[in-house]
């Protein structure tokens, strides 16, 4: 493997997490939501990755597989005033875990910084490399 094809894993990577803290951003926007867009309460979305691999002439990498949305319950608030309540009185709030999304924030900007890490290193092992040369 040459290293021009780290540019091509590392940038992929980046792209990849990229989408991943842009989507917590948009978790943790909407974590006191009650409603979303289609009036129901708002899902936390997660982002799933796909290796691919080293075959023929395509370049290795990661890519964004799908964008999916928890199943998990939402919080149930007793509110009987709330607009949005039940006919037992309780508001359906979203299923985003503040903490989750913190960590999974954490996580995805590390691997972010490792993966431009990594392409500042190539280059710099090319630079060296050109300067060899001369």
């Amino acid at each position: 493997m040459s290293l021009f094809n780290v540019f091509s894993i590392a940038g992929s990577a980046v792209s990849a997490q990229s989408k991943r803290l842009n989507v917590v951003a948009s978790n943790l926007a909407n974590a006191e939501a009650v409603a979303g867009p289609d009036g129901k309460p708002f899902q936390a979305r997660q982002v799933h990755f796909q290796s691919l691999p080293v075959e023929g002439g395509d370049l290795p990498g990661v890519r964004v597989a799908a964008v999916t949305e928890s199943t998990a319950l939402g919080k149930r608030v007793h509110d009987p005033r709330h607009p949005l309540a039940d006919d037992q009185g309780y508001v359906t709030q979203s299923n985003v875990s503040v903490v989750d999304e913190m960590v999974n924030m954490i996580s995805a900007s590390r691997a972010y910084q490792n993966n431009v890490e990594v392409m500042n290193t190539a280059r710099q092992l090319l630079s060296k490399t050109l300067q060899m040369g001369s």
